[in-house]
């Protein structure tokens, strides 16, 4: 089982990077929160990860930091009606904090918020998960990314593109979380007026998804 990779950053979007590991390309998905400490591109990062093998694909999800895999693996093991995506959804709106907060206390409108995630759902993530957070999320060996290369942390929105590029990566990240076209063009309109023109791709995402 692969749990961790450490190679070339090669490319990256909010909810994807494909790192370069001894000639092998390797494509992982990943939340927002840990495309946003990704190092630039051609630096060298590590991911920590969690396979997940079904019968018509296999996939990667990676995560910056150990507490993050955590909640992944949790939100999918334990709450039925939850899975990989809809995981990855909930990491990219809520930080760890928040999210663990929520769940401690029974804060169901907060998970609500979540795209995809409706009262039911959000009711079963405090059940199944409440009496689990303190034996799974200590935040124990919480290392972030990081560039071994000793470049600097770059962001999606790096680079010569612009702000309508910006958008337009936004609006895909949106589409790929499972929101109508509309409604992705919609919300990322709305982040990136509020934003400004010098925002990130992480940042329209983010704000986005927090409505």
């Amino acid at each position: 089982m692969i749990v961790s990779l450490k190679g070339t950053l090669v490319s990256a979007t909010p909810l994807s990077a494909v790192l370069d590991v001894s000639g092998v390309g390797y494509e992982v998905s990943i939340p927002v929160t840990t495309a946003e400490k990704l190092p630039a591109l051609g630096a060298e990062a590590r991911l920590l990860t969690v396979a997940v093998y079904r019968e018509d694909s296999h996939a990667l999800y990676g995560f910056a930091t150990q507490e993050e895999r955590d909640f992944f693996k949790l939100l999918v093991e334990h709450v039925s009606g939850v899975g990989p995506k809809v995981a990855i959804t909930i990491l990219s709106r809520l930080s760890i904090p928040v999210l663990r907060a929520a769940i401690l206390d029974g804060d169901v409108a907060l998970l609500s918020k979540c795209h995809g995630i409706g009262k039911k759902t959000a009711e079963r993530v405090v059940v199944e998960l409440k009496d689990k957070l303190g034996a799974h999320t200590s935040g124990a060996g919480s290392a972030p990314v990081v560039d071994l290369a000793g470049g600097t942390t770059g962001h999606v929105g790096d680079g010569p593109s612009g702000p309508a590029s910006r958008v337009g990566d936004a609006v895909k990240a949106l589409v790929t979380l499972g929101y109508k076209l509309p409604d992705a063009d919609k919300a990322v309109s709305k982040a990136a007026a509020t934003l400004g023109k010098n925002a990130s791709v992480e940042e329209l995402v983010r704000r986005s998804l927090s409505g």
